[in-house]
C-alpha cells in the first residue's frame, strides 16, 4: 500500500526480492497540470509493468473484505496517503508493517523529512514500525539512521530515505517472520509531530533569520516552493523563489524584506543575515535568472517584499 515515488522505490525492492506481491493499493489517479489530464501514481505504474492487480478504493469500507479474501502474510505501508482501519490491519498473519522516515518516536504524521531539515537536524532515519490505530505510534520492528548532508534538500533526503527504507525492509522481514526479532513500543513522552504541508506554508517571514528562511527552502523543495509578495506596477503579485544562497552574518538593508544590492548580487534582508536571489519566477511567467527579471524592473532594488 503505497502512493508516491518514495514507495516506488520500496515496492521495486520487492519485487526484485521475489516476494509474492498479490496486489497494490494505491491512491486513486489525479488531475494534473493545466490541461487537467488524469495522472497515475508511480506505484500504479511499477505495479502494472510487472502484472500485480492494483485496487484504487476513494474509501476503505469494501477493503477489509476483498483483503481478507486474498490471505496476505504481510502488509506493507509506504505514504499511501489513507489511515488503515483496525479491521485491514488485522488481516495478515505477521502484521501490518509501515515505512516511517525518521526515527519515530520523533517527527510522527506526514512531513518527517521535510520537518527534519526545518529543524536543522543533522540526522534522521527509517522506522519499520508495526501499524496500530494510533497514528504513527506502533512498535517499532527495525529502524535505521541516516546522516542529512549539507545541502540535502526534501527531494534528495526522501530519495536517500527511500532506498534506505527499500534496503531495511527486506533484510529484516526474513526475522521478523521467523520471531527471533521482538518489536518494542514507542516511548511517548520523546514523541513529536508533524502537520501536512499546504502551498500557504511556502509565505516567506523576513523577519526570520537568513539561516531559518534557508531551512525552509531546501525543506520544501520541489514542493510547495518558497515565495513573497513584490509591487508590479502596483499590482501584487507573488514571486516564486526559484533557487536562491545565504550570507547568515551579513547585513545589507535596513529592513526585514528589503532588496538591495550587495557585493554585485541582489539580494534581501532578513531579521538576521541575507538571502541571495539567484532564480526566480513571477506570477504567471516562466522561471528566469535574476538578471532577467531585473530587465525593465528599475524599481525592484529598495522594494519591501512582504
Amino acid at each position: 500500500m503505497g502512493t508516491p515515488h518514495f514507495a516506488e522505490v520500496i515496492l521495486r525492492k520487492m519485487i526484485a526480492a521475489k516476494y509474492n506481491i498479490v496486489a497494490v493499493f494505491t491512491q486513486p489517479d489525479k488531475e494534473v497540470g493545466r490541461k487537467r489530464e488524469m495522472k497515475k501514481s508511480p506505484v500504479k505504474k511499477l505495479a502494472e509493468k510487472n502484472n500485480i492487480q492494483v485496487f484504487e478504493p476513494q474509501d476503505l469500507k469494501e477493503t477489509p473484505e476483498k483483503i481478507a479474501k486474498m490471505r496476505p502474510d504481510l502488509i506493507i505501508i509506504a505514504a499511501y496517503g489513507k489511515i488503515l482501519p483496525k479491521s485491514i490491519l488485522d488481516i495478515p498473519k505477521y502484521g501490518s508493517i509501515n515505512i516511517h522516515a525518521s526515527l519515530l518516536p520523533k517527527f510522527r504524521g506526514a512531513s518527517p523529512v521535510q520537518q527534519a531539515i526545518l529543524e536543522g537536524e543533522k540526522e534522521t532515519g527509517i522506522t519499520l514500525m508495526l501499524m496500530s490505530e494510533k497514528f504513527d505510534a506502533g512498535e517499532i520492528i527495525a529502524q535505521e539512521k541516516l546522516k542529512i548532508a549539507k545541502d540535502d534538500n526534501a527531494q534528495t533526503l526522501t530519495e536517500k530515505l527511500a532506498k534506505t527504507g527499500a534496503r531495511l525492509l527486506p533484510e529484516t522481514l526474513p526475522s521478523w517472520i521467523s520471531g527471533s526479532i521482538k518489536a518494542a513500543p514507542q516511548d511517548e513522552k520523546k514523541a513529536s509531530f508533524c502537520k501536512i504541508i499546504k502551498k500557504e506554508d511556502g509565505k516567506m517571514d523576513w523577519n526570520d533569520s537568513a539561516e531559518k528562511i534557508f531551512r525552509k527552502y531546501k525543506a520544501y523543495f520541489p514542493w510547495p516552493g518558497i515565495y513573497s509578495f513584490f509591487s508590479d506596477n502596483g499590482k501584487k503579485k507573488r514571486l516564486k523563489l526559484v533557487e536562491i544562497k545565504t550570507i547568515p552574518g551579513a547585513g545589507a538593508g535596513e529592513k526585514p524584506g528589503e532588496v538591495v544590492e550587495y557585493e554585485k548580487e541582489i539580494v534581501i534582508q532578513t531579521g538576521k543575515g541575507i538571502i541571495i536571489l539567484k532564480k526566480v519566477q513571477p506570477e504567471g511567467k516562466k522561471e528566469m535568472d535574476i538578471k532577467e527579471f531585473l530587465r525593465g524592473r528599475k524599481d525592484f532594488r529598495g522594494m519591501i517584499l512582504s
